[in-house]
């Protein structure tokens, strides 16, 4: 997920995201614990892509200040 597409997005699909994000990175845990996960490089980009979701988040919303 590219920064731009990020920022293009509103504050309530952001959110979306997140909790869609998060719930990723829970069962690509779960599944590196069991030893099932196939892509490991997939947990570094859900983490990143985590990051950036908050990092947009936290400018939309300083900008309302």
């Amino acid at each position: 997920m590219k920064a731009a597409d990020v920022r293009s997005k509103s504050v309530d699909q952001l959110s979306d995201e997140l909790v869609k994000l998060k719930k990723e990175q829970f069962n690509l845990r779960f599944q590196a614990a069991t030893g099932q996960l196939e892509k490991t490089g997939r947990v570094t980009e859900v983490r990143r892509d985590i990051a950036r979701v908050k990092t947009i988040l936290r400018e939309k919303s300083q900008a309302g200040k």
